[in-house]
């Protein structure tokens, strides 16, 4: 089985991205190669066709390598439920929630068997495979039960490449101290450290590039300029390095829940130049935006008891009053209804919670994931678009008062808006891939300011992704030398 491995060390060094320019780049070199992360923490998620939910991140790597996702891409997904807990995906499917050391406990053995499988069926139908390591390999406490760095690597024979971010400082001393701290049989695996966010002349570089190279013994093979590229973020610890988009005509306001989920919904309407995206923190005072997005949550009844505490509830509610626009997404939906209902505790105290009461819905947390692609027609904001996206949520949502409500698609059980249309919900992940029904839902809130109309016979966001695929492997391959890591 041939692969190439990419750890960093740090979090946030570029390895996710790294790996999406190899597939990309490699892919077009003509070969078929596909993505592959062990074991992936996170609360951005993709559903793939068979129905088993992955990380994000690697559903976009696999667009990079001009395939479709599998669940095999990512066997293991942590999703972090705030209490010291994770959800438990195994290839594809929910299996229990568990604590960190329960965990490593019962589940390593399990883990590394489903690895295992993965990696073998992955082999038989790609030439190549481009794998991403977690964190750093070199964290001492966690190395005995590091599913995903070098333990992989050295499964596959692997090449590997140490990307360092360079940008944060201290780039020297994390690849030395990296280094350090490997097993020699896992150090005589990298074969190649990629300086990563690189600012500035690379001349200035060369003096430390060739201490480091001299040092090591391993070479340098590739400077990565800093890159504006929109790369869809893995968790929402990158949130903190968003900022507000652009100066738009519309302001779009998106409320950071302290347990947000699947906020790669937003990077369409962050790559529309006439909209300005902030991220709202519950404690922030809201403002006058254009609209509000209350997006999915892992654990929504403890991000709308958050939302009472805070106070932002109470603005939210006003907002509405005064024929403000919102839309809430998957557990925004369901804090949008007057009850959220938990009577097995699944999310964590069983009880009964008081929504924001602007729909009239009641929502029950069930045991069981609802996670599948969708393929719909819409009813608003313009009759007949087609609109697929992907359903990822343990509640079922009820309608409880039909009277001056309407459905947003054919579907029923996937949105409602009411009798004012300011205000909208739905279950579909993904909404706002979809070009004309962004730009129709986009021409309402433009139409109350007096803007004209965008056009909305635009492609769906997905071609514009393959864009900024194409754009990144483009600023990424002249500055990488993947001789020494190709089979």
């Amino acid at each position: 089985m041939k692969a190439i491995m990419v750890v960093g060390t740090t979090s946030h060094a570029g390895k996710s991205l790294v790996t999406a320019a190899l597939c990309r780049i490699l892919a077009r070199r003509g070969w078929r190669v596909a993505p592959f992360k062990g074991q992936n923490m996170a609360l951005n998620s993709y559903v793939t066709a068979n129905g088993g939910e992955i990380g994000y991140a690697q559903a976009v790597q696999a667009w990079a390598a001009g395939v479709v996702p599998w669940v095999e891409m990512n066997p293991i997904l942590l999703k972090p439920q705030g209490d010291m807990t994770s959800q438990v995906v195994l290839k594809g499917r929910v299996i229990g929630k568990i604590g960190a050391a329960e965990y490593y406990e019962k589940f390593f053995d399990q883990g590394w068997q489903a690895i295992e499988e993965s990696l073998r069926r992955l082999g038989e139908e790609f030439d190549l495979l481009i794998c991403e390591g977690a964190g750093s390999p070199a964290e001492i406490n966690l190395k005995h039960r590091d599913l995903t760095n070098m333990r992989v690597a050295k499964h596959l024979n692997a090449p590997t490449l140490l990307v360092v971010d360079i940008d944060r400082g201290g780039a020297f001393a994390h690849v030395v101290g990296t280094l350090e701290l490997l097993d020699p049989d896992e150090r005589a695996l990298i074969k190649g450290v990629i300086i990563n966010k690189f600012r500035g002349q690379r001349s200035l570089l060369q003096s430390g590039i060739d201490w480091l190279e001299k040092r090591t013994g391993i070479p340098v093979v590739g400077v990565i300029p800093w890159l504006d590229t929109a790369f869809p973020a893995e968790d929402s610890l990158s949130l903190f390095d968003r900022q507000e988009t652009s100066s738009g005509e519309l302001t779009i306001g998106v409320v950071r829940l302290p347990r947000i989920s699947n906020f790669t919904d937003f990077d369409p309407l962050e790559a529309e130049p006439s909209v300005s995206v902030k991220y709202i923190h519950p404690k922030q005072s809201l403002g006058h935006p254009d609209a509000v997005i209350i997006p999915g949550s892992k654990t929504t009844i403890a991000d709308l008891v958050a939302l009472h505490k805070s106070g932002m509830a109470e603005e939210l509610q006003k907002y509405a009053a005064a024929g403000g626009t919102i839309l809430g997404i998957c557990g925004g939906y369901q804090m949008l209804g007057k009850i959220l209902a938990d009577p097995e505790g699944i999310e964590g105290q069983e009880g009964r919670y008081r929504g924001l009461g602007l729909l009239p819905i009641r929502t029950v947390i069930a045991g069981q994931k609802v996670a599948r692609q969708r393929n719909v027609t819409s009813n608003f904001p313009q009759e007949g678009l087609p609109v697929s996206g992907y359903e990822i949520h343990q509640g079922r949502t009820r309608l409880i008062e039909p009277e001056g409500t309407q459905f947003l698609f054919d579907d029923q059980n996937l949105g409602l808006i009411d009798e004012t249309h300011s205000i909208w919900g739905t279950y579909l992940h993904g909404i706002f891939d979809n070009g004309p029904w962004r730009r129709a839902w986009l021409n309402r809130l433009r139409q109350q300011r007096g803007l004209g109309s965008l056009p909305t016979g635009v492609p769906n966001y997905r071609e514009q992704r393959e864009l900024l695929l194409d754009q990144l492997a483009d600023a990424v391959e002249p500055h990488l030398d993947l001789k020494p890591v190709l089979p």
